[in-house]
């Protein structure tokens, strides 16, 4: 048995089943192994970014890591804008990146890099494998690193000769900490601070935007009058008719600020104290009220389900119906101009229950919350680190690890130029996901940023910087040269008409909404 093998056997062994891959020369003995060695998924993507967004969006529905398999520095780094995405929303990736054999290394090759370098800003764990006797014990230790709370970026590096020499050893898995629990005193000043009732606020993250978790959450809010939010941007919520209902923190400043305005006291449970996304001239970065008293009872890391059942027993809610439980109801169809808020009713309209929503929609997509919040039960992740290209890749691994759940991925036209490869991985493997395309041929999120840093009046040259004209993109061209079936809409009625034609289909399919 060579270093490869028994790595992939280590992998399986400690349930990591699905890679996805990019690889180049030096990883052709894994390639190897894992064509030799049964139990392994392996899913190709013709970007790295893809490849590592995938496992992004695998972790967050499957809550479990996959692997991935790039080839050398240059490899990981066109897959580290989605590492990056992945780390800040705690997602568990193992990444296996090829080195160049060992003596090989000295000459200095063209591809020669400093690969543990470059993976360590978007790493929690970075380590060399030295010979093919350790790397079945550095892939179990890697996967153990992927699975501990809230989820971690593991990279891995094998050099050719410890990949293709033989002497692999298989290793058994490694036992993953238990979840931090919460501190009783931070507990016992959290409920002090939520039994003050409607000045109070419970800022939600993480794992407590599970449905039970924010079924809990509802009744303490039900027993003490606070307020109820979750971040902007988050991993997972579930969501829908019959959960308790939890708007966001706006993006926009001004807004955030006017929301947060009243709370003289915020409790964090999973989530972090309420920032900008970026800075702006005269405006704040802390978007809470001056003075408020921000009380980090429990990070992701923690055991937030009973720290929530711990927090409920001091106010006694374990037993007070929830608040805000969204009635089942959905928006009327839409119909006439194409507008966010018609865009918006059309999913809330028509997605079947169960669907996994990706939100990229970016600007489009600020205020599609309420129209959905009462559509049968249904996940939505967002993109928590702000690079842009995850949703794409995202819907491959949610739909790998969810394959009888329709996915419906919601991508602004600018941001899905880069991870469009994606839509290749879609039809080569036939995932079930319906991408929408919001087609308003700009970077509109750019046009609201310079006002917001000042420019007032931007000039010929700054506009054409923004805008994706000249010529102009054509989805339903781009979706079927990469195998996707596609359409394109105009009006709101047509939107409506695809996504429920769509729905009722199985399969790749792409929607390209002009406006």
């Amino acid at each position: 048995m060579n270093g490869a093998q028994s790595l992939v056997t280590t992998l399986l062994r400690s349930g990591v089943d699905v890679c996805f891959t990019n690889p180049g020369t030096s990883e052709m003995h894994f390639v190897a192994a894992l064509d030799s060695i049964a139990g392994m998924r392996c899913v190709l993507a013709l970007f790295e970014g893809v490849a590592t967004g995938a496992a992004d969006g695998y972790y967050r529905i499957a809550g479990r890591p996959a692997s991935t398999l790039l080839h050398l520095g240059p490899g990981l780094a066109n897959g580290l804008a989605n590492l990056h995405n992945a780390k800040k929303a705690g997602s568990g990736i193992v990444n296996v990146v090829g080195e160049h054999a060992t003596a090989h290394i000295a000459l200095d090759a063209p591809l020669a890099s400093d690969i543990e370098g470059l993976a360590g800003p978007m790493s929690h764990w970075v380590r060399t494998s030295r010979s093919p006797a350790n790397v079945g014990q550095d892939g179990a230790d890697a996967v153990a690193e992927a699975r501990s709370a809230p989820g971690r970026i593991a990279t891995l590096i094998l050099p050719g000769d410890t990949a293709w020499d033989p002497g692999g050893v298989v290793a058994d898995p490694v036992a993953v900490p238990a979840r931090q629990t919460v501190d009783t005193d931070r507990l016992e000043a959290a409920a002090d601070a939520l039994r003050i009732g409607a000045s109070s606020l419970l800022l939600l993250g993480g794992d407590a935007l599970s449905a039970d978790n924010l079924e809990m959450a509802g009744r303490i809010a039900a027993r003490t009058g606070c307020g109820l939010l979750a971040e902007w941007a988050n991993a997972r919520v579930e969501r829908g008719a019959g959960r308790v209902s939890v708007n966001r923190i706006p993006y926009v400043v001004e807004k955030a600020v006017d929301l947060l305005k009243d709370y003289d006291r915020i409790v964090l449970m999973g989530a972090r104290p309420p920032i900008a996304f970026f800075a702006y001239p005269d405006k704040p970065g802390v978007l809470s009220s001056p003075g408020c008293e921000i009380l980090e009872t429990a990070d992701r890391a923690h055991d937030l389900t009973d720290a929530l059942a711990a927090l409920a027993d001091l106010l006694n809610a374990g037993e007070t119906a929830p608040a805000g439980v969204a009635e089942t109801g959905r928006p009327a169809s839409p119909s006439g101009a194409v507008t966010p808020e018609s865009i918006a009713a059309a999913p809330g309209a028509t997605q079947p229950e169960g669907t996994i929503v990706i939100d990229e929609s970016v600007t489009t997509g600020r205020g599609f919350f309420p129209a959905t919040a009462g559509a049968p039960p249904h996940i939505w992740l967002n993109n928590l680190g702000g690079s842009i290209g995850y949703g794409l890749p995202a819907a491959i691994g949610a739909s790998i690890a969810a394959p009888d759940q329709k996915v419906l991925a919601m991508i602004g036209d600018g941001s899905a130029f880069y991870t469009v490869q994606a839509l290749w991985t879609m039809a080569r493997e036939n995932l079930d996901i319906v991408v929408l395309i919001f087609a308003n041929r700009s970077y509109r999120i750019l046009m609201g940023e310079l006002a917001n840093v000042g420019v007032q009046n931007p000039g010929p040259r700054a506009m054409d910087m923004l805008n994706l004209t000249n010529p102009e993109p054509d989805w339903v061209q781009l979706a079927r040269g990469h195998g996707v079936d596609a359409t394109r809409v105009d009006t709101a009625d047509g939107l409506a008409a695809a996504l429920s034609e769509r729905f009722g289909e199985r399969g790749p399919s792409l929607i390209e909404v002009v406006f």
